[in-house]
């Protein structure tokens, strides 16, 4: 994979953005090899991720970001540069489920996913075979339903110990308290098992049977304060009939799970969601 700056932008829309930015790479040779534009009309606030070939600049990271802070604060940017040759840090947490998890771990070890994978938490010891077989560190962290302060104490310390960018909770069945959630803001995604904003909390399949639905879906979203409010990554949906029972619901919504928590993981990892309040731009 060709390694990449992926610089990504978020300003007040006015006229000489692009121009500007693209004046900047061009005066230092910089090849742009992907470029995404969006202006939200109703907010009036711009988006940009450009791509550019890291070989092809004469500055390195550090440089980079020292020379482009004069025009980041000329249009008053939220803005950063990623080097796409450095892996992220992803941490995995789970529970008893494995499909989410071992959709991920096959990806990542495949190579599908360029990420670093220091360990994996789990209030369950259930899947710990299947994720040492990949020769990742298994953390079994139970819970005490009485005191589960410890058990997010005792999650927050090992996330701190691997310098983690990224927390997947690949169907771990435990809410964060809300000084996690704050602490790691737009670093935990979770995968929901209902196409959200319909059916939160527990047990969707069996709310959606109840209801007769035609269509069951999955969320991959960011995990906010607010139980499965954050901004939506990624959804999808396959359709189902008045013959599908719930268990028939839940094994394909299984299938519909592991695929968008995964494609909302890639396009984290390659710096193609733009928060915009509790919406997402994906590029």
């Amino acid at each position: 994979m060709e390694r990449v700056y992926r610089l990504t932008i978020s300003c007040p829309d006015r006229v000489g953005i692009v121009a500007k930015v693209g004046q900047f790479l061009s005066g230092h040779g910089g090849w742009i090899v992907e470029a995404n534009h969006y202006s939200d009309l109703a907010s009036g606030q711009f988006f940009m991720r450009h791509c550019i070939k890291a070989d092809s600049l004469p500055l390195g990271l550090e440089q980079f970001k020292q020379e482009f802070a004069a025009i980041a604060d000329a249009f008053d940017m939220q803005w950063d540069v990623k080097d796409s040759g450095e892996a992220k840090k992803v941490i995995l947490m789970a529970s008893r489920e494995s499909h989410c998890l071992a959709d991920l771990l096959h990806r990542w070890h495949s190579q599908e996913l360029h990420c670093d994978i220091p360990c994996v938490i789990s209030n369950h010891d259930t899947l710990r075979s299947m994720v040492e077989w990949h020769g990742i560190p298994f953390f079994h962290v139970p819970v005490d339903k009485s005191n589960k302060e410890e058990h997010f104490r005792r999650v927050s310390a090992i996330v701190d110990e691997h310098h983690a960018d990224t927390i997947v909770l690949a169907r771990y069945m435990q809410i964060l308290p809300p000084d996690l959630c704050q602490r790691y803001a737009g670093q935990v995604i979770n995968i929901h098992h209902s196409f959200l904003p319909s059916f939160v909390g527990a047990k969707p399949y069996h709310q959606a049977a109840e209801r007769g639905v035609k269509l069951i879906g999955a969320t991959c979203h960011y995990v906010t304060e607010e139980l499965d409010a954050g901004p939506i990554i990624d959804q999808d949906v396959i359709r189902v009939s008045h013959k599908d029972t719930v268990e028939d619901m839940v094994r394909l919504g299984k299938d519909v799970e592991k695929m968008v928590l995964a494609r909302g993981v890639r396009s984290h990892l390659e710096d193609r969601v733009l928060r915009h309040g509790n919406k997402t731009i994906v590029f």
